[in-house]
């Protein structure tokens, strides 16, 4: 998905996420993404998700919680991979808590964000 698209889909008419001279007056190489485009890479963590030996009913889950932790911005251009790792999986009464972290590099490997989802399987526990 580029940038742009990303931007209006979400209702964000920034102009640095939109236009090239505006973001390089504000100081960036090119047009940057918003804070929550990493998520278009991190979503391939729900391959993870989809593992049969967590036994997730996907009728019951629901969004929990998601955050992102930022190197540098993403920039129009960039060549991006994502890693999803389980991190952690605990209940709380009869839910199942399930969080997801995803890496999100250059093809160079340079770290540009971390995102954490965090993900409710409702009755998973019981």
């Amino acid at each position: 998905m580029k940038i742009k698209e990303f931007a209006t889909a979400i209702g964000d008419n920034n102009p640095i996420y939109h236009d090239r001279e505006a973001a390089r007056a504000a100081g960036h190489p090119d047009v940057i993404a918003p804070p929550t485009f990493p998520i278009v890479f991190s979503l391939s963590g729900g391959a993870i998700l989809a593992d049969p030996e967590l036994g997730l009913n996907f009728a019951m889950v629901v969004h929990g919680e998601q955050r992102f932790e930022y190197r540098r911005p993403v920039h129009a251009g960039d060549e991006l991979v994502s890693v999803s790792t389980v991190t952690d999986i605990r209940s709380v009464g009869r839910n199942e808590f399930i969080t997801v972290r995803s890496d999100v590099t250059t093809v160079g490997g340079e770290l540009v964000c971390t995102t954490y989802n965090t993900i409710v399987e409702r009755g998973g526990a019981g």
